[in-house]
């Protein structure tokens, strides 16, 4: 990373002049920390524009989630963005699935595998560190997701591209440009929360 120091004039006017210098350094430095606070990979330029910022989806968006995918045993189920793997998890233990997690950051892919590990599940779920959008998930059959809408723009046609007709997607608060839903549900609670279910292939808007 590289710092960029700013020059500031003399100051004109004594005490005055002293203040406003005092506080532009100050917020120079705010922001120099600022940008050191951020995750590593947040900071690499290699990652420009293709995250979204990590929050977790509260476990009764999850269940419902799951719920709307209709999950069968057996199937495959890929979570992009996976985090804490807390819906890999979640879909093994209710519903006997194959689980494969994708996830840039580094240190939320050894959160999710040690949550894994204390599960139990190391042979049915697991976590790839990697950019979604360079992911191959041919042989998924659904595919849950909670992106920004610009991102799942992005993603749209590596959706189209590998997943299967009769594969489902399903999406938390942030709908897929371009597709219909089959279904949209809002959950209840102090913040309400809408979930997207799309079906390969998707209906065209």
């Amino acid at each position: 990373m590289r710092w960029s120091f700013v020059r500031f004039p003399a100051a004109r006017v004594g005490v005055v002049g002293v203040r406003t210098v005092q506080i532009r350094a100050a917020a120079n430095l705010a922001i120099g920390l600022a940008i050191l606070s951020l995750p590593a990979f947040a900071q690499n330029p290699q990652y420009a524009n293709k995250l979204a910022p990590y929050v977790a989806s509260p476990v009764h968006v999850v269940d419902r989630m799951l719920e709307m995918a209709n999950i069968r045993p057996g199937e495959t189920l890929y979570d992009l963005g996976s985090g804490d793997g807390r819906i890999l998890i979640a879909a093994v233990q209710k519903y006997k699935v194959k689980a494969v997690g994708v996830e840039i950051s580094p240190k939320l892919v050894a959160r999710a595998e040690t949550s894994i590990a204390k599960a139990g599940l190391e042979g049915q779920a697991r976590v790839i560190q990697g950019d979604l959008l360079n992911v191959d998930f041919t042989g998924a059959d659904v595919v849950t997701i909670y992106l920004a809408t610009p991102l799942n723009e992005q993603l749209r046609p590596r959706l189209e591209k590998y997943l299967k007709p009769g594969a489902r997607v399903v999406s938390h608060d942030y709908a897929i440009p371009g597709w219909k839903p089959s279904k949209v549900d809002k959950t209840e609670g102090s913040r309400s929360h809408l979930i997207y279910l799309y079906e390969m292939p998707p209906l065209k808007n």
